[in-house]
């Protein structure tokens, strides 16, 4: 639903446009030809609903479209003439909001049953005249025209979604390309540095010990950081490199992580929920990359026994969960390492949520909802 004001807009124009068309119906019921009955008050009644309740065609367009049917064929049946102009714009938005099915279903049952309403009004009209004014009373061009015009509507709607998604998608991947570039140069920058570094200090703590001198603590160190920096990054740069050499890992590889996981001694599920859909690339590959770092993390620092992994494909959103039963403890904050933050990162870049923190009865639980818009 929409918020904000734009939301408040939207629903100032409904309520406008619902006035308007009560509006007019009321009035030519007012001044149209018809026998007077007791009934009449029922029938500028339902003439007035019909229009007023196309306010609502946003958030209910299949009530509104049934609500707007059976009230023209109350005030028909009443005896007043009032085209079913109500019933176009419930099937303008019906169409719109992609309920082809009913709308159509719908509109054949309103044809086949006006001509019977006629009938049965006051001074019910012959077979032929009711079927002759049935049509005057829903011309069958302009039903047609209405649910055109919403199929159109729905049509560019869907194009301009998948645009700017294309166009966000593209700016992503562009922005990601960057950073890779910057990481890498970063990382050959680093690593000469580094080697000096550790080649100067290994030949330092060899001299001495040739001499037979005390190796300083000091200079231990910096030999042991050295070593232990180039290891962080030759891991990083495979890392980089698989990115660049295997872009297209989503969804459909999860199960070989599964595989992997298991092969390591931990007992790892995955399970599958929703009805199936085609994702964004970007959500896909994130989606992978979500449980690939959650597992490696598992297997990194939970000390973890099993592992869950749940995907559920919901109507414009994919979650992600991963559990497991490390050694977590509940009210402890996490903290917010390399591959957390860049998961956090990512998901935030795609415009989801993600929950990284201790479960209740023990573990870690990562969760994570992607937006992929409407399935197709």
């Amino acid at each position: 639903m929409s918020t904000g004001l734009p939301g408040i807009r939207a629903r100032s124009k409904d309520w406008a446009i619902a006035v308007c068309v009560a509006a007019v119906l009321l009035v030519t019921a007012l001044t149209g030809d018809h026998p007077a009955t007791d009934l009449d008050v029922l029938g500028y009644a339902l003439v007035v609903t019909s229009g007023l309740v196309l306010a609502a065609g946003r958030r209910a367009p299949v009530l509104v479209l049934a609500v707007t049917g059976l009230c023209a064929l109350g005030y028909q049946a009443i005896g007043l003439e009032v085209p079913a102009v109500a019933y176009l714009f419930a099937v303008y938005a019906a169409m719109r909001s992609g309920h082809r099915i009913i709308t159509l279903a719908v509109s054949v049952a309103l044809l086949l049953s006006l001509p019977f309403a006629v009938m049965a009004s006051p001074g019910g009209a012959s077979v032929g005249d009711a079927f002759a004014q049935a049509r005057g009373i829903l011309e069958l061009a302009w039903l047609i025209a209405a649910a055109a015009a919403g199929e159109a509507l729905r049509q560019a709607e869907r194009r301009a979604d998948e645009a700017e998604r294309t166009r966000e998608e593209t700016a992503r991947l562009r922005a990601t390309e960057e950073r890779l570039h910057i990481a890498r140069e970063l990382h050959d920058s680093l690593t000469h540095q580094i080697s000096i570094i550790k080649v100067q200090a290994e030949v330092a703590v060899h001299l001495a010990r040739k001499r037979g001198e005390q190796v300083p603590e000091a200079l231990l160190a910096i030999q042991e950081a050295g070593r232990e920096a180039t290891r962080e990054l030759r891991a990083t740069l495979e890392t980089l490199r698989d990115d660049a050499r295997i872009p297209s890992n989503g969804l459909d590889h999860v199960p070989e992580l599964v595989e992997r996981a298991r092969g390591t001694g931990l007992d790892t599920t995955l399970t599958v929920e929703g009805q199936r859909h085609d994702v964004p690339t970007a959500v896909d590959q994130t989606a992978y990359r979500i449980v690939q770092e959650s597992l490696t993390n598992i297997a990194r620092h939970a000390a973890a026994t099993t592992a869950s992994i749940r995907i559920d494909y919901r109507p414009g959103t994919l979650a992600i969960r991963v559990d497991d039963d490390g050694k977590a403890v509940p009210g402890t904050a996490p903290v917010p390492g390399i591959g957390l933050l860049g998961m956090r990162e990512r998901i935030t870049a795609l415009g989801g949520r993600l929950r990284a923190e201790p479960r209740s009865e023990g573990g870690f639980s990562v969760q994570a909802e992607l937006p992929v818009g409407r399935p197709s």
